[in-house]
């Protein structure tokens, strides 16, 4: 892949349904628009996460990207094994998460142009108490929509069935009508816009009281959801030409440019949708496709059914990415011996993981289960814990251990960036109302992940369950014989 498919990759990601279907979450987080502000912070938080991304990118451009950042940092034969064990452990399940928000989205927007998809079938909302944690809580949905996500997902494994060189021109097809697709609502919102509705904020707006801050933290929490993706080409680094300049341009430039549309996006559609009706809680269900409404109004019905489906085509194509890019990680960490061996199988023919493939696609048709505001939750705070933050703070622990590692590209006013990346971090973790529901979620898979690691540690004798060479060296210095010492030797084999 070129500088061109590795934005048009990272941009398909970044946007897909995301900001069509969270503009009313941030909305209502914020209490009006406000949350603006939402998406300025988000943009300047996602850019100073994405110069970590670059500097590491570029650095080392290997196929499984973080799994190979992780291991580097907190070093490749002790912990930095077991951290990047843990890291490709809670991606298993938070990536089919961020491919699943994908396909809901996608349905809903379906709903608009067939309602059928929309009345619930069923709805349950499962409880287990957790020694030391405390209560969990998982609520299914099942809509007719339901079953449109699962396929979504099963046709996008089909579609991923293909060469790189294939699924790098369907990359580029998929982008325009993605870019599109923002370009016609901006036009539709700026064109019909009323200044008035954009920017009548309630009383106390930016007062900086707690709910303030607790509401700017949930906000923050949607954003970066709809920021996230701009990486996605590290990933795939071993399979993009001139990696050490591609990936940094290919981060940062998408950064950039969603940047711009999102803020545009939600000023326009302020303009033309008052913001109390955004933050209702009607039964109409019309909040779910605010963007089929907002077209619907400026230009008629057949502007909301060509929009929905313009959405639908967007909501696949980030599917479409998610699944190219995360089946590569299980991949890599089992061809390094450190993740379950049969993610390391490649297809006899087009020599790509489908093992990986298969089982994060899988586990995502599980996950269209979830609710959505509950599925991006998670996502976000699993994420965050057991890899963003260890990144954040790593970038700089690498700048400590590995001096002598080329760094084609340097992040900028480093330290800068990493810091307020990790505390921006950390600010959205804590921020926000009801937060231990998640850490519960995040808890439960490192606890899990971490007992995983030390069981096949054990049965292959190696860290902690291995003595080093340090104490066959200690041996010799004692005065034992060599024969004492080979025998040692065949032991610990």
């Amino acid at each position: 892949m070129g500088l061109g498919s590795a934005v048009a990759l990272n941009m398909i990601d970044m946007i897909g349904v995301g900001p069509f279907i969270t503009l009313p979450l941030i909305v209502t987080a914020m209490g009006g628009p406000q949350a603006l502000l939402g998406w300025i912070l988000g943009a300047a938080f996602s850019m100073c996460d994405g110069l970590v991304w670059a500097e590491l990118g570029a650095a080392m451009p290997e196929a499984g990207g973080s799994y190979y950042y992780l291991k580097e940092i907190y070093g490749p034969s002790h912990l930095g094994r077991m951290v990047s064990f843990l890291f490709v452990w809670q991606l298993t399940f938070s990536a089919p998460l961020s491919i699943a928000s994908g396909c809901i989205g996608l349905s809903l927007y379906a709903g608009y142009l067939f309602p059928g998809l929309q009345p619930t079938l069923a709805q349950h909302t499962f409880f287990a108490k957790v020694p030391l944690l405390g209560t969990m809580d998982a609520s299914v949905l099942v809509t007719r929509g339901t079953f449109l996500a699962m396929f979504v997902c099963l046709f996008a494994v089909f579609l991923l069935y293909r060469r790189i060189t294939v699924i790098a021109r369907l990359t580029k097809l998929l982008w325009f009508g993605v870019v599109g697709t923002l370009l016609w609502v901006i036009i539709a919102g700026l064109t019909h816009f009323n200044a008035h509705l954009a920017f009548h904020f309630p009383p106390d707006a930016f007062k900086l009281t707690p709910s303030f801050f607790t509401g700017l933290g949930a906000a923050m929490l949607v954003a970066t959801y709809d920021y996230w993706g701009a990486y996605n080409i590290c990933f795939l680094g071993g399979e993009v030409r001139n990696p050490e300049r591609t990936i940094p341009r290919a981060v940062l430039y998408s950064i950039a440019i969603v940047a711009v549309l999102y803020i545009l996006m939600n000023t326009s559609v302020l303009g033309v949708i008052p913001w109390q009706e955004l933050t209702s809680t009607s039964q109409t269900g019309t909040h779910d496709f605010v963007i089929s409404l907002l077209m619907q109004r400026v230009y008629g019905h057949w502007a909301g059914y060509l929009v929905s489906l313009l959405i639908i085509w967007t909501a696949f194509a980030s599917v479409f990415s998610l699944l190219l890019g995360y089946s590569r990680v299980p991949y890599a960490a089992a061809c390094d011996g450190n993740y379950f061996k049969v993610f390391s199988k490649l297809h006899s023919e087009h020599k790509f993981p489908h093992i990986s493939l298969l089982v994060l696609g899988g586990v995502a048709m599980f996950f269209c289960l979830l609710r959505l505001k509950d599925l991006i939750a998670a996502l976000v705070v699993i994420r965050i814990l057991l890899q963003f933050l260890l990144q954040a703070v790593g970038v700089i622990i690498l700048r400590f251990r590995r001096p002598d590692l080329p760094r084609p590209f340097r992040m900028w006013f480093y330290p800068f960036p990493a810091v307020l990346a990790a505390v921006g971090f950390l600010y959205i973790l804590i921020s926000r109302p009801n937060f231990l529901k998640e850490f519960r979620y995040a808890a439960v898979l490192l606890i899990a992940g971490i007992a995983i690691y030390l069981v096949r540690s054990w049965q292959r004798r190696e860290w902690p369950f291995s003595r080093t060479a340090s104490t066959v060296q200690d041996g010799m210095r004692l005065g034992k014989d060599d024969s004492s010492v080979a025998a040692f030797l065949r032991w610990r084999k």
